[in-house]
């Protein structure tokens, strides 16, 4: 997974910088109409879902665990999907998908970040982020009724928090990536 996440670190790069212009873009226009809202989430799940698939297959060659990457890029995907294809989509319906979209996402994180442990510092990174994902999830699930505005600045704030965290954690797989290699082989993380 290291040398998967190592090699497409501009992958977990971009999907940050998507996730922070969608967060600042939500907080800038914060007079957004619903239906402004779903197409943003909507190109939002459909790129990062996107990216997703293309970083696991890319990567299915080396590493045997490319299909959480693929799993959580065709959810990505599909949530995308959905929402495009019904716009006039309820507040409540829009709800239920971020949030299945955000805890399936924040699951998928933490295992990677379980399984990264042994391979990279900094992995926490990628647990605080799937952490805040299913926070955000929750806390979108325990009021679901709550206000357009509301829910537009929980949903900016966990996409700016999210994406910093990519970001973060990209350059780290850069650096340990490009950085820790002899003959071609990574070498073993200092103890």
């Amino acid at each position: 997974m290291f040398e998967l996440l190592g090699r497409y670190w501009w992958v977990v790069l971009i999907r940050g910088l998507l996730a922070i212009l969608f967060g600042v873009c939500a907080f800038v226009w914060p007079g957004i109409t619903l239906l402004s809202l779903v197409l943003l989430f909507g190109a939002f799940a459909l790129v990062d879902g996107s990216f997703a698939v293309v970083a696991a297959l890319s990567g299915r060659r080396h590493s045997g665990e490319w299909w959480l990457l693929l799993l959580a890029g065709l959810l990505g995907i599909a949530i995308g999907v959905l929402t495009y294809h019904n716009p006039a989509i309820t507040t409540l319906a829009l709800v239920l998908y971020i949030a299945a979209w955000a805890m399936v996402r924040g699951i998928f994180e933490i295992v990677t970040a379980v399984r990264l442990r042994e391979q990279i510092e900094g992995e926490w990174l990628m647990a605080l982020g799937g952490v805040a994902s299913i926070a955000f999830a929750l806390l979108v699930l325990w009021a679901p009724g709550a206000g357009a505005l509301a829910m537009l600045w929980m949903i900016a704030a966990w996409a700016v928090f999210f994406g910093t965290v990519l970001v973060v954690l990209a350059f780290r797989l850069r650096s340990r990536h490009h950085g820790h290699r002899v003959g071609g082989m990574p070498t073993p993380r200092p103890a």
